[in-house]
């Protein structure tokens, strides 16, 4: 970066809002990564996707008293939960229509106004709340102050509801038109997946990039037509509006060339950055059945047998769990959200048929929270869930999934389609081995440090997991998938990839004041 230029990025926080893996966990870590870098200054937009949240404090100073209370407002509005009363509910639809409504009369009749006004969130005294709710999934204690006490602004609009506004004006034009969002003051945005909104002028844009799966596979999600749209509308606005995209993988970024071949030279590949919680760290086989026990899923309808009472129910996690011998506790593993495009009933399958086969005791551990379409998935599961063979997790924090990944007899990866996954990767930093599936983005994040198969093949995946556990070279493969993992993990981590970031962002903002100074020529 040119030494005497700072750059300051607003970023996208939302997902950091949720889970414990996957986009929300690649929120967290960009963003702790960005704060580190010099002559940049990363600031959070806060933004909930459902919520509208309450407004922040001006640019115009305020006694401490009415800060606290501005600020605590927001944290309230964050924090609360909808509320149950059917009418509510009806007046917070009725808000959502109302205003998405309005905001697409406005960006069509007024397109360089700006319709959503952010404001400031000025974090002293409310670092708790920040690290608690965006950041304590993923990033270890160490980073409290470095990711708490910079700065936050606040958009009070929901996100979902700037998408509906952008699809609302499709009434009227062939084209979708999002609100005007207020970026002032910021050299470059960074959103999380295509943003459904268009940047001050004089900001640049930056999407981050994860698949897209909701334009070439619609039918793997929830909600099919809602999805498909509001991915592609706001990704054509972005597109049209100059976006750069930072791609999760360059099988991310040849999908998004299929849809969009003209912005070749404004996407690039800078792969995800796993946590600093997955590493190879000396424990126990003895501490993966009380994990087990404590991580099961009891609120998913089918995700845990039916007991009659708690003794029915200690009893059988004796029996099934705390009761095995800790080194005669064999287990396969499986990270991931349960959805269908995840592939579970291949994994079961083919554990069935190894079990069958070569040993009736080996378990089945999944982790993961509660997709689209896991009513189906949990239905072939619930045999082996209540014969106590199969166990689902979730809230399964880092350090607990770290021992789960290093003593899994493997960990598997069966996606037919993903973005980046990260499951494979922190599994070979813990320790353990893994076998995916055979598609283009393993290949290129995985390298020679996964035994693959096609994902169809339910064959094929017993196969191979019959050769890496109970073949007569078992021992010498594992060894060697531990040896390519010491030299893939290294990729993927803040060190390696925080200089592709610096080039980017000093890419994009050198072209952003390029054409500022044309602009007032």
């Amino acid at each position: 970066m040119k030494a005497e230029q700072e750059i300051r990025v607003l970023m996208e926080m939302r997902p950091a809002l949720d889970g414990f893996a996957g986009i929300p966990q690649e929120t967290r870590l960009l963003f702790l990564a960005l704060s580190t870098l010099n002559r940049v200054q990363v600031e959070g937009l806060l933004q909930a996707s459902l919520a509208f949240l309450s407004t922040g404090s001006g640019a115009e100073p305020v006694s401490e008293d009415a800060r606290i209370d501005r600020v605590g407002q927001v944290v309230v509005s964050m924090a609360d939960k909808p509320s149950a009363n059917r009418w509510a509910a009806m007046d917070l639809f009725l808000k959502r229509r109302r205003i998405a409504f309005w905001l697409a009369l406005k960006s069509v009749l007024f397109p360089r106004r700006v319709a959503v006004r952010t404001s400031w969130f000025a974090s002293r005294g409310f670092e708790s709340f920040l690290w608690q709710s965006l950041f304590s999934k993923t990033l270890l204690v160490k980073d409290f102050k470095q990711v708490t006490q910079g700065v936050f602004r606040v958009c009070s609009i929901p996100w979902n509801t700037l998408q509906s506004a952008g699809l609302n004006v499709l009434k009227w034009r062939k084209r979708a038109m999002y609100p005007l969002i207020d970026t002032t003051g910021a050299d470059v945005f960074l959103a999380q997946t295509p943003y459904p909104g268009r940047p001050t002028p004089g900001t640049a844009l930056v999407v981050r990039y994860h698949d897209a799966f909701p334009l070439l596979m619609p039918h793997a999600f929830s909600n099919m037509a809602r999805h498909r749209a509001a991915h592609l509308h706001a990704l054509r606005c972005n597109v049209e509006s100059g976006a750069y995209f930072a791609c999760v993988s360059e099988a991310t970024r040849q999908d998004l060339l299929k849809v969009f071949p003209d912005v070749a030279d404004r996407a690039v590949t800078i792969h995800n950055m796993v946590s600093e919680h997955y590493f190879d760290e000396a424990s126990l086989p003895s501490v993966v059945p009380d994990i087990i026990r404590v991580r099961i899923n009891t609120q998913l309808a089918g995700a845990s047998p039916a007991f009659k009472g708690l003794g029915e129910q200690e009893d059988f996690y004796r029996q099934h769990l705390l009761g095995s011998a800790p080194h005669s506790f064999k287990y396969l593993l499986m990270v991931s959200t349960l959805e269908p495009r995840k592939n579970h009933l291949c994994l079961l399958a083919a554990w069935h048929a190894l079990r069958l086969k070569n040993d009736t005791q080996l378990k089945l551990v999944l982790v993961g929270s509660a997709g689209w379409g896991n009513a189906a998935i949990l239905r072939e599961m619930r045999p082996f869930i209540d014969q106590g063979s199969v166990f689902v997790l979730s809230g399964v924090p880092a350090a607990d999934l770290r021992a789960l990944y290093k003593h899994a007899a493997a960990t598997v990866c069966p996606s037919l389609a993903e973005g980046f996954d990260f499951s494979g990767v922190e599994a070979m930093c813990s320790g353990g081995v893994v076998v995916a599936s055979d598609i283009a983005v393993h290949r290129e994040v995985y390298a020679d440090a996964a035994l693959y198969f096609d994902p169809y093949s339910v064959e094929g995946l017993t196969a191979r997991l019959e050769e890496l556990l109970y073949g007569p070279d078992a021992n010498l493969l594992q060894v060697e998938l531990h040896k390519h993992a010491s030299t893939v993990t290294p990729c993927y981590t803040m060190d390696a990839l925080l200089p592709q970031w610096a080039a980017l962002l000093d890419r994009v903002t050198s072209h952003q004041r390029a054409a500022t100074v044309t602009q007032r020529r």
